[in-house]
C-alpha cells in the first residue's frame, strides 16, 4: 500500500522502542476501494504497554497532543499528514451516548481482537508497515468487493447508535449495499430508540458526510427511510402528489431525492457553502406537504416557499447554528424566483432587488439542482435557460454575490448641512431605493437627487 515516507519513518522509530505500527480504518479502506489517498491516517502501536511510553516514543519526531488520553489516542502531523495514533484497545459499555464506554488499553492485545470492537468489516482490515502485510480477520476485503457493509460483531455494533447513520453515508459515498443481518441490527436499533442518546452534533457530522462525500446522497436517505431512521419531515413528503406536467417524476419525496443527487453534481468545492446549498435543496419543497391541494384534478402546491416552518425544525434538530439557518431560509424562499423573472423577462430594477434578498449566484445553483430534479423532457437536456439567463442580467449588473453598495452616504447628507437624525435614514432608504430602480447611477446623479428631494 502506498504510503508516505514520513509514515515509514514513523513505524520505523516504534520499531526502534520494541513495537510495530499498524494503518487501521478509513486509509485502508479507501485504498481497496480505489479512493484518493487521504491526509487522514489512523495509526494503531502494538507492543508498547502505555500511553506514556509511546508519547515518549514519538516526541523525536514531532509535537504530540494529547487529543483523545481517555480512549488511548495520540496526534502527531508529519509532513501536513494528521496521524491518530493509538494503542489497541477493548470497550464495555456503561452508559448512554459516546462517552459511556469503559477504555482498556492494551499493548499486547492480539490483532483480531482489537479489531472486534470496529464497526464494519471494511474498516476492520489492518496494514503492517514493517512487513508490508494486510491482515484482514474479518473478511473485509471481499465485502468491498461485493460492495457489502457488514458489521464485524453483534454485541459490539449495537454499543454505538451512531453506527446506523454511518451505514447510510457509508452506502451512500461507495453505492454499497448493507448486509441483511446488519439491516435488522440497525433497524431494531432505531426501534429501541437508541438513535434518542446521540448528541446532534455527532448526527449531523455523519448528515454531512453523507451530504458533501455522496455522487448520489438519495442512497442514504433510502437507506434512512428503510432502518425507520429518517426525520418526519422528510417522511412526509413521501405520497404528496405533484402536477404530472411539471413533476412526471413522482411524488415530492422522488424529487426531493433527484434533486439533492443533482446538487451533488454542481458542488462548488467551497464546504461551507455546499453545505448549504446540499441542505436548502434536501428542503426546498418541505411546504408542499401543507400546500399541496387538489381541486377539479390539478395539483397545485401554491406559496409553498414561503412555509418554512419544517425547514426550521428539521434543520434545528441537526444544528444550533442559526447562520446556517439564516443562509438557507432565503434560498427556499427564493427557489422559483428565477424561472419567474425569466418567464416574465423582468427588468433590471427586479434582479436588483432579488439581490437583496438572496445571494443570486447561489439561488442559481439550488434552482438548477431543482430543475434537473424531475423527468421532463427539458430538464433531461441539463439546460436551464432561466438560470442562464438570470446569472448573466445579474453579473453585468455586478449583483450575482452580493447587493449594489449604496452610492449616497450619510456624509453626502452632512455635506449639504444636515445633523445625524431619524430623517437620514428615511432619505438613504428612499435613495437606495431609486438605485434600485436605475435611477440613481452615480454619485453625480444622487447629489442631484438629493438636493432635488432636500428642496423645500
Amino acid at each position: 500500500m502506498k504510503i508516505h515516507s514520513s509514515v515509514t519513518k514513523l513505524a520505523e522509530t516504534l520499531m526502534g522502542h520494541g513495537a510495530r505500527a499498524f494503518i487501521v480504518g478509513g486509509y485502508v479502506r479507501d485504498h481497496f476501494l480505489g479512493r484518493e489517498e487521504s491526509k487522514d491516517i489512523d495509526i494503531e502501536v502494538y507492543g508498547i504497554n502505555s500511553l506514556k511510553n509511546l508519547k515518549s516514543a514519538l516526541e523525536d519526531l514531532a509535537p504530540v497532543h494529547e487529543v483523545g488520553k481517555s480512549f488511548g489516542v495520540l496526534k502527531i502531523n508529519l509532513d501536513g499528514y494528521d496521524i491518530d495514533i493509538s494503542l489497541p484497545r477493548t470497550e464495555i459499555k456503561t452508559g448512554k451516548g459516546h462517552k459511556g464506554f469503559h477504555v482498556q488499553t492494551n499493548g499486547q492485545l492480539d490483532y483480531t481482537t482489537a479489531a472486534k470492537r470496529r464497526d464494519f468489516t471494511m474498516n476492520s482490515i489492518g496494514y503492517d508497515i514493517k512487513t508490508d502485510f494486510f491482515l484482514d480477520p474479518y473478511n473485509g476485503r471481499k465485502d468491498i468487493e461485493d460492495g457489502i457493509i457488514r458489521h464485524v460483531d453483534d454485541e459490539s455494533f449495537v454499543e454505538d447508535p451512531l453506527r446506523v447513520l454511518r451505514a447510510a453515508q457509508f452506502a451512500a459515498r461507495f453505492d454499497m449495499i448493507l448486509d441483511k443481518d446488519t439491516l435488522k441490527i440497525c433497524q431494531n436499533m432505531v426501534k429501541n430508540k437508541m438513535l434518542n442518546e446521540l448528541a446532534s452534533e455527532r448526527i449531523f457530522e455523519e448528515y454531512k458526510k453523507l451530504l458533501l462525500k455522496s455522487e448520489r446522497p438519495s442512497i442514504g436517505f433510502e437507506l434512512l427511510d428503510k432502518l425507520g431512521a429518517l426525520y418526519p419531515e422528510l417522511k412526509d413528503l413521501q405520497g404528496v402528489q405533484q402536477d404530472a406536467t411539471y413533476h412526471p417524476e413522482g411524488d415530492v419525496w422522488t424529487h426531493t431525492m433527484m434533486s439533492i443527487d443533482a446538487m451533488a453534481g454542481l458542488k462548488t468545492k467551497d464546504e461551507k457553502k455546499d453545505l448549504v446549498l446540499m441542505l436548502a435543496v434536501l428542503c426546498h419543497d418541505l411546504g408542499k406537504v401543507e400546500a399541496t391541494k387538489e381541486e377539479d384534478g390539478k395539483i397545485s402546491s401554491i406559496a409553498h416557499e414561503h412555509i418554512l416552518e419544517p425547514t426550521i425544525s428539521l434543520i434545528n434538530k441537526l444544528s444550533s447554528e442559526k447562520a446556517l439557518l439564516d443562509e438557507i431560509l432565503p434560498l427556499i424562499k427564493e427557489h422559483l424566483v428565477p424561472s419567474q423573472l425569466y418567464k416574465q423577462k423582468a427588468k433590471d430594477p427586479a434582479i436588483r432587488r432579488l439581490s437583496t434578498r438572496v445571494n443570486i449566484q447561489d439561488l442559481v445553483i439550488l434552482a438548477k439542482a431543482d430543475h434537473f430534479g424531475r423527468t421532463t423532457a427539458e430538464a433531461k437536456k441539463r439546460k436551464y435557460l432561466a438560470g442562464e439567463w438570470l446569472l448573466k442580467k445579474a453579473k453585468r449588473l455586478k449583483v450575482h454575490e452580493e447587493q449594489p453598495e449604496a452610492i449616497l452616504l450619510g456624509r453626502h447628507l452632512i455635506d449639504e448641512g444636515m445633523s445625524p437624525g431619524l430623517e437620514f435614514k428615511v432619505i438613504l432608504k428612499e435613495a437606495y431605493e431609486e438605485q434600485l430602480d436605475g435611477k440613481i447611477k452615480d454619485e453625480k446623479s444622487a447629489l442631484k437627487w438629493l438636493k432635488s428631494y432636500l428642496k423645500p
